[in-house]
């Protein structure tokens, strides 16, 4: 595919856009390449052909964007015809090849560097800690005896986790020793596709307390706080992220202690410019950071922050790696949540239909997230199964998970337990 330039001042290059796990990533991205094609001509680099993605890009390429010697091989082609004026990647999977083409061009963004450092949580705790950033006490182990040994040193309960991934693929609570070949079983084979696992595992100490993500900007070296996210799990020994409540006047927002650490945890990890998604556990002792993501959130975090507060998060993650300082400037302050509908057993869906919300106010969105035939699994099956999502509206946090509830119970799901035959 290839169609003239809309514009004479270079493009944006986009990487990995509609990667998502097997999911329709339309619900999940457009409002990010929506938001870019209104402030630059944009190309893409994508593993498929464009679908719905056509309308907001002058130009693609499908290939592997796992491979970053690919990418940037077809980066330097692409920069050979346009000028190349910065390059945006939202997702994990292919952050890695992104930076990779952010140093082949010369463009700002995050480097090869601190992309590793960012995901590599073995490279992150030892940074953050050098320069003095709260941490978790924590080992690597590469079997469940040494998971044992170290866990005794740490006390129970600990957490074993993969060193590279996020949205707590095969992060598992061990209250104990019994449970320690279990748990070690399932962070062992957790994947993500992109993502290159170690055979070192991370175990640290279990930090009480809610845990929030907050997303924010860097530009320049300094750091800007745009929406927090008050996270919601599901039971244990999983982390499994069942919704999010966003407010606009979230009280983090305002707090110097918090921002400081955050912009002492960006320096650390040498982040210049760029947006990312900051993990952080307010514990009984202070609030620790659990992990910073070199990229906007998933799950519509930012979607929820932009509802919430004004502010375009795909604008402001195009400016920064465009050398545009950003406008991170909220315009009015709501409270949005939305509540992921994942699977009770193992099943094949069959159809997902919704009822009429009628005159319920604050009910905002309720939305399939995958299509008829659809197979989800259970923890540790999969972590992030789900077949809906429903996003609402309220004064505040109770409000909004009433109405909540209410679109919950619109969402009726038909299907068969797997095991059977279609």
């Amino acid at each position: 595919m290839s169609t003239p330039l809309a514009h004479e001042d270079g493009i944006l290059l986009v990487i990995g856009i509609g990667s998502q796990k097997d999911r329709d990533s339309r619900p999940y991205r457009e409002y990010l390449l929506s938001a870019a094609a209104r402030r630059f001509t944009l190309w893409l680099f994508d593993s498929d052909e464009p679908t719905w993605q056509k309308e907001y890009v002058v130009g693609a390429t499908a290939l592997n964007c796992y491979d970053p010697d690919a990418v940037v091989q077809a980066a330097k082609a692409l920069a050979e015809e346009h000028r190349i004026i910065g390059m945006f990647c939202p997702d994990e999977g292919t952050l890695l090849s992104a930076a990779h083409v952010t140093e082949a061009l010369g463009v700002p963004g995050m480097s090869v560097d601190t992309v590793l450092g960012c995901r590599d949580k073995k490279l992150s705790r030892a940074r953050l800690t050098q320069a003095g950033v709260r941490q978790p006490q924590f080992a690597t182990v590469r079997s469940a005896e040494e998971a044992l040994e170290a866990a005794e040193r740490l006390e129970y309960p600990v957490v074993l986790k993969p060193r590279t991934l996020g949205s707590s693929l095969g992060v598992v609570k061990v209250s104990g020793p019994g449970e320690m070949a279990d748990a070690f079983a399932v962070t062992t084979a957790a994947v993500y596709p992109g993502v290159h696992v170690p055979d070192d595992y991370i175990i640290e100490q279990y930090l009480d307390g809610p845990e929030v993500s907050i997303d924010g900007a860097v530009f320049e070296g300094e750091y800007t706080p745009m929406f927090v996210g008050r996270k919601q799990l599901g039971g244990e020994p999983y982390f499994v992220e069942t919704g999010h409540y966003v407010s606009g006047n979230d009280p983090l927002l305002a707090d110097a202690g918090i921002i400081g650490m955050l912009q002492e945890a960006h320096a650390a990890l040498g982040i210049t410019h760029g947006t990312t998604h900051t993990e952080v556990k307010l514990t009984s002792r202070g609030p620790v950071i659990v992990e910073v993501n070199g990229r906007l959130g998933g799950d519509l975090i930012p979607y929820l922050g932009k509802l919430a507060t004004g502010i375009d998060p795909g604008l402001v993650a195009v400016d920064v790696v465009t050398g545009r300082h950003p406008v991170i400037e909220p315009t009015h302050s709501k409270t949005l949540g939305i509540r992921f509908l994942g699977p009770s057993e193992d099943l094949r869906v069959k159809e997902i239909t919704f009822g009429d919300p009628g005159a319920s106010d604050g009910i905002l969105q309720m939305t399939a997230a995958v299509p008829p035939g659809a197979e989800l699994h259970t923890p540790p099956g999969d972590f992030v199964a789900r077949y809906a999502f429903v996003v609402a509206e309220g004064q505040d946090e109770a409000e909004c998970g009433e109405r909540l509830d209410r679109a919950e119970s619109l969402v009726r799901l038909d299907y068969e337990p797997l095991g059977q035959q279609p």
